[in-house]
């Protein structure tokens, strides 16, 4: 890769020279402060580990060569490890996540037959976006339950990869994949709530919450059928901090009313911001009032040194994108979160705005007035992000809400009438090929 004068290389290779093995190494990603991203897919297992060589030129940088110790597996490898306490230490998963124990204080227990009861009934009817899934044995079974569950190929998908990789506990439980979390009873309330599963959490509702499909599938397709994935965004982060647009930006579709406020406020204050309606569905008689903007590449919305993140119809996907930039976020206080807000604090990691958007022109003027501070709390955002959003991370994460979950569950899990084997992929084949350019379904 080419760095001003600089020339580096990466070249990954079989420990043993009779282990023949494809493997996929793209050109480093420049962090653009010193730091690269090295990433490779491979397309065998190898037995007895890889050597990894950064050269400089025909020199090796730093600790080059790296050795990782065999076996080696690629991501189709039905190879699970039966220790899932070995596999979580070598992935160094956090011992605490606060958001699971948040989650699960409301759920000491689970009576699974109430789950088997009430579910269909409350959340499960034509309209619903349920699916029913049974691990057991290591094998993933589902039924679905409503019209709207064409996502479960994400949950899907994310199910089969770790029972690939680690032995998953015997466990019966619904995911909700629609857009708005489900369970409403409060904990002292008769009856009391369910542990739904869902990808988004709110301050009035207590489902159990995972990372997002859009996160899901963001690690799940790096290097394949994404390009706007969680790792490529943290080599193409724009110009560097006194180069970028002095303005606070944004791009999105009408999927709330304060976006639309934003386009407003944007036009009487262009010098401060530059905000856009992409697409309208909600409030198509507003396009003739507001314009529409074209269309822009996730890429260069860092070309601006602000960020505005406005909830779209539950919390922004795109915020953990943003977060991973090197623009400074200003997040819009909200009622809903994702599974690692619960990491991030105000004035540290990002700049908090009103519901109501009054004082944002306040805030984008307090960050014009104090660059350092601003580019500090930048800084500060993406490094967290950075780790709170590894891939391991989301693995570490999915396995323990599984493991929590099944502690918790009082009777053995069962394949119900209905349920369906849902088979492991062939070797590389896509997740969904068919499925949108880039990570955004909501626009975000």
């Amino acid at each position: 890769m080419e760095l001003g004068q600089t020339l580096f290389k990466v070249v990954i290779k079989s420990l043993s020279p009779k282990e023949l093995v494809r493997i996929h190494v793209p050109k480093p990603l420049d962090r653009n402060d010193g730091t690269f991203l090295m990433r490779y897919r491979m397309y065998e297992t190898v037995s007895e580990g890889l050597k990894i060589e950064v050269l400089y030129g025909d020199e090796h940088v730093a600790q080059s060569p790296y050795i990782l110790k065999g076996p080696v597996y690629h991501e189709y490898c039905e190879c699970p490890e039966e220790d899932p306490q070995a596999w979580q230490k070598t992935l160094s998963c956090p011992t605490k996540e606060p958001q699971i124990a948040k989650d699960f204080a409301s759920f000491p227990s689970i009576n699974l037959q109430q789950m088997l009861n009430e579910v269909p009934k409350r959340f499960g009817d034509e309209r619903g976006a349920i699916v029913h899934y049974t691990i057991l044995n290591n094998r993933v079974y589902r039924r679905s339950l409503g019209k709207y569950t064409d996502f479960k190929m994400f949950s899907d998908e994310i199910l089969l990869s770790l029972a690939r990789k680690v032995l998953l506990p015997d466990i019966e439980f619904y995911i909700n994949l629609g857009d708005w979390p489900l369970e409403h009873r409060k904990v002292n309330e008769t009856p009391g709530p369910l542990p739904v599963i869902s990808w988004c959490g709110s301050l009035d509702s207590r489902d159990v919450i995972l990372p997002t499909y859009d996160i899901t599938h963001s690690t799940l397709e790096a290097m394949r059928g994404v390009t706007n994935d969680l790792l490529s965004i943290q080599g193409n982060t724009g110009p560097s901090w006194i180069n970028k647009t002095e303005k606070a930006f944004f791009r999105g579709r009408d999927s709330r009313e304060e976006r639309l406020q934003l386009v407003q406020l944007s036009k009487e204050n262009p010098e401060l911001l530059d905000a856009g309606i992409t697409g309208y569905f909600f409030f198509q008689e507003k396009e003739k009032e507001l314009g529409k903007a074209k269309l822009i590449g996730f890429f260069d919305f860092f070309k601006y040194k602000y960020q505005v993140n406005v909830d779209g119809t539950v919390a922004a996907y795109r915020y953990p994108y943003l977060m991973l930039g090197d623009s400074l976020v200003l997040k819009q206080d909200s009622t809903y979160y994702e599974h690692f807000y619960v990491a991030l604090k105000p004035w540290k990691h990002y700049v908090p705005i009103k519901r109501n958007l009054s004082d944002l022109l306040e805030k984008v003027k307090w960050a014009k007035e104090n660059d350092e501070e601003a580019k500090k709390i930048a800084k500060e955002g993406q490094l967290a992000a950075r780790e709170l959003l590894q891939p391991h991370r989301v693995y570490c994460y999915y396995y323990r809400v599984l493991q929590k979950y099944a502690e918790r569950q009082s009777s053995r899990p069962e394949i119900r009438d209905g349920m369906e084997l849902v088979p492991q992929p062939d070797d590389n084949t896509s997740l969904c090929q068919c499925h949108r350019e880039g990570p955004f379904r909501e626009e975000l």
